[in-house]
């Protein structure tokens, strides 16, 4: 699907019904959106381009020089969104951009709220820009706001397991491992887009020369960055801390069921004794001719029992 976008004046619209003329559209747009593009689509991008899009094997390579550079097609660059997954995590999706003097295009595979937003927002007349260098910068401004939304969401989420795991005695503590795991790897995903931000503004850079403006921008989203990678470290801390904790609880909880069976081996192994010695198939066996022999047994049986047991009792071992 390709969504295209002009200016307006310094404001950026979305246009809902593009002209017939495909090229024509094309070369009026500011900003060209390809979702998924159809492999008409594609054949159209890359006759007005005169370049060919990459596909989706190049997008993915993580080598510094597969992933920014500058050709006749423009400045490429290819980062990495954070996207909604499966079971409550997060995945990533690589999204290459391509600036040239007079627009942007984007190519990516998958919906990502980072440009939902931004459409909204478009559709709304609230993005302000003056060039595609511009949109650029602004599409990484709102990128690092909705990863320290999705930390912030990170955080209540911990807190939430952290009253499930310290204070509430009922918790479920397998249900607290698996949503700490989630946490986790969400987590992970989140510095994995952070550490990639860095990269790709630091080299936006370097094509921001003419604008101290954007150059300003591009420091301050670095200075963020700098700030939500502290703060997924102490994430890691909190998350490593409450799975430690949660293990230690479970390890109790099965030493206790460990000690109660210990304890009911220690009383029941002396009675059982005396049972077998006096269960023995023998032709004789010493006082079996007692007329209340069944009833010494017996209380013996029980005094073997409980002894053992009080004795151990006011040692304090139980």
């Amino acid at each position: 699907m390709l969504r295209l976008f002009k200016m307006q004046g310094t404001t950026l619209r979305e246009e809902l019904k593009p002209d017939e003329n495909v090229k024509l559209a094309l070369a009026n747009a500011l900003w060209i959106d390809a979702r998924e593009p159809s492999d008409d689509e594609r054949e159209e991008l890359n006759t007005f381009l005169r370049a060919e899009l990459p596909e989706s094997e190049d997008v993915e390579e993580i080598e510094f020089s597969a992933r920014y550079f500058q050709d006749s097609a423009g400045v490429h660059v290819h980062s990495l969104f954070l996207a909604p997954g499966e079971s409550g995590r997060y995945s990533t999706v690589t999204v290459a951009f391509i600036l040239q003097d007079k627009r942007l295009i984007t190519l990516r595979e998958d919906d990502i709220a980072d440009f939902r937003l931004l459409r909204m927002r478009a559709r709304a007349g609230q993005v302000q820009i003056a060039s595609p260098t511009e949109l650029l910068v602004t599409m990484f401004e709102q990128k690092v706001e909705n990863l320290a939304d999705a930390l912030e969401d990170i955080h209540r989420k911990l807190e939430d397991v952290s009253h499930l795991v310290l204070e509430d005695a009922d918790a479920e503590l397998e249900e607290a491992i698996d949503q700490l795991a989630k946490l986790e790897d969400s987590n992970g995903k989140i510095r994995l887009c952070l550490m990639d931000t860095q990269r790709s503004v630091s080299f936006i850079q370097k094509h921001l020369k003419d604008s101290a403006d954007l150059q300003e921008t591009a420091r301050e989203i670095k200075r963020d960055v700098d700030t939500l990678m502290s703060h997924t470290a102490f994430l890691f801390d909190k998350i490593n801390f409450l799975m430690d904790s949660t293990q230690g609880f479970i390890n109790i909880e099965q030493n206790q069921i460990i000690k109660i069976f210990s304890i009911a081996a220690m009383v029941f192994l002396p009675p059982t004794v005396v049972a077998s010695a006096y269960g023995m198939n023998f032709s004789f066996i010493p006082h079996s001719d007692w007329k209340y022999g069944f009833e010494i047994a017996v209380v013996f049986m029980i005094l073997s029992a409980v002894l053992p047991y009080w004795y151990f009792k006011r040692k304090g071992w139980l």
